[in-house]
């Protein structure tokens, strides 16, 4: 078996077996350690692994609603909260 520390964006994906673009968003909300060589991101094994053995739960509540009344509800807020738990 083959052990990199380094994987390109798209192999990294691949092994969270998530898109791209998931993947980029992750990296920009600092839940990967990247390396640049060039202009290159390049993904660390250790921090795949790491990101692979948590738990992540995306919020399904946002701050606004559709109309755009920029208030959630303390029970939406619990509810959203409780699917993560």
């Amino acid at each position: 078996m083959e052990s990199r520390l380094l994987y390109d964006r798209k192999t990294a994906a691949r092994m969270l077996s998530i898109s791209v673009r998931s993947l980029d968003y992750i990296i920009a909300g600092k839940g990967l350690d990247t390396r640049r060589i060039g202009s290159k991101v390049l993904v660390t094994h250790a921090s795949l692994v790491r990101y692979a053995s948590g738990n992540h739960c995306e919020s399904v509540v946002t701050s606004g609603s559709a109309k755009g009344s920029g208030n959630t509800s303390t029970a939406a807020r619990n509810a959203a909260s409780s699917k993560c738990a």
